[in-house]
């Protein structure tokens, strides 16, 4: 597929490249931040959800107004893809119950949340942004 074209917008929704970049943020959320704790999850690639306040977003590090290549996005969505991998593997059940102690990112709700749930977040933005993009590509390719 044409670089153009993994930019290329389909009925106003995230192009192949914004869908990308917005599960690099929320496995960054979900995965780096509430599940491991890290100080400093996020990729500058990443992101947001619409309702997301831009200047909450820029305090995470996030450059919304990137135009990265697919190729940026890519490696970076790679790397959260072992990110998960490396969370899972060795998962017990006892570590799906664990509590996480900190919310995805600043602005969501403080309530107890537990590694599985984390991860069932992720895995659901997974999903339903898979079949987008298929949906999308599908009308990318026809045209």
């Amino acid at each position: 597929m044409p670089e153009a074209a993994r930019h290329e917008r389909v009925d106003d929704e995230w192009s192949l490249v914004e869908t990308l970049r917005h599960l690099v943020f929320a496995t960054d959320a979900w995965a780096g931040r509430a599940i491991l704790d890290a100080p400093d999850p996020f990729h500058r690639l990443g992101l947001t959800h619409s309702g997301y306040p831009p200047e909450d977003a820029a305090a995470l590090g996030l450059d919304l107004d990137a135009r990265p290549s697919y190729a940026e996005v890519a490696q970076a969505r790679a790397g959260r893809v072992a990110l998960v991998r490396g969370i899972l593997d060795g998962l017990t059940d006892a570590g799906l119950e664990r509590a996480c102690i900190r919310a995805p990112a600043p602005g969501y709700p403080e309530e107890p949340r537990t590694v599985g749930g984390c991860l069932r977040v992720v895995m659901g933005e997974e999903c339903e942004h898979r079949r987008y993009t298929v949906r999308d590509l599908a009308t990318l390719e026809a045209r």
